[in-house]
């Protein structure tokens, strides 16, 4: 009931995304520059909420707009109802409804559907992880010089070292292969499915990371913190990789 429950919850979500986007639409600034959030994403969560509470009334909810709905539950949905709004609000199909599920702490199921390109990738606990329900692996290409990298900025850079613009300009002085899409859960994903070997960023929250996380692991990658280190969803930045090209972006990370 669970899996049924999460692949309801996400189509939902999708509908509206698909229904909402290149149409007109309300849109709302959250704190910061270039922080919205539409009338679209606002329809896609309470679809998705709706179909959660309907099957496990009691269950944590945590989601991006609406924050936390707490509860007693060791079950916690993770939800971002569209992951890219700044592309969905300007047009630009690279965006997707994000739900993960954690139990006493781990992610257990996870999916992310973008309707516009009709990509629905899952992943369950320790059974693979899937696109269109075709299986999917991270990438075998363990040279680095070729590798094809990812990345996202926040909008309000942090007063930190290696930063997200150090870490850029010393990636692109070497001639590496960086894109920035957009939407870190398609971006994990991407990686997930061997388009990328490896995805970075400094600054990302539970719900962004949730589903894609575990899609990546069940393709066989890795993902640390940018030190190297033990990752979990509630820390702000990560790297994500085929695993074959890890150790040394870590080090090109943290020189």
């Amino acid at each position: 009931m669970l899996k049924q429950t999460l692949l309801e919850a996400v189509k939902k979500g999708a509908e509206q995304l698909h229904y909402f986007f290149d149409k007109e639409f309300k849109i709302y600034n959250k704190d910061g520059v270039n922080n919205p959030v539409t009338e679209a994403d606002q329809a896609a969560e309470k679809a998705i909420i709706n179909t959660i509470k309907n099957q496990f009334p009691d269950h944590f909810i945590l989601s991006e707009e609406t924050g936390a709905i707490p509860s007693h539950s060791d079950y916690k949905w993770i939800i971002d109802p569209i992951d890219g709004t700044v592309n969905f609000s300007q047009g630009i199909p690279i965006c997707a409804v994000s739900v993960g599920l954690e139990y006493h702490g781990e992610i257990i199921l996870g999916a992310v559907y973008n309707p516009l390109a009709n990509e629905f990738f899952f992943a369950e606990k320790d059974k693979g992880a899937f696109l269109n329900d075709r299986r999917i692996s991270v990438s075998k290409k363990a040279e680095i010089e070729k590798s094809c990298f990812v990345t996202g900025f926040p909008y309000q850079y942090l007063d930190q070292q290696n930063g997200p613009l150090q870490v850029f300009e010393r990636l692109i002085r070497r001639g590496f292969a960086v894109r920035r899409l957009g939407s870190a859960a398609l971006d994990l994903c991407w990686t997930a499915a061997g388009r990328f070997e490896a995805f970075y960023e400094h600054l990302l929250q539970p719900w962004d990371t949730a589903a894609g996380i575990l899609i990546l692991t069940e393709a066989g990658g890795k993902c640390t913190n940018l030190q190297g280190g033990t990752f979990d969803i509630y820390q702000h930045g990560l790297i994500a990789s085929n695993g074959l090209v890890h150790d040394e972006l870590v080090k090109i990370i943290n020189p």
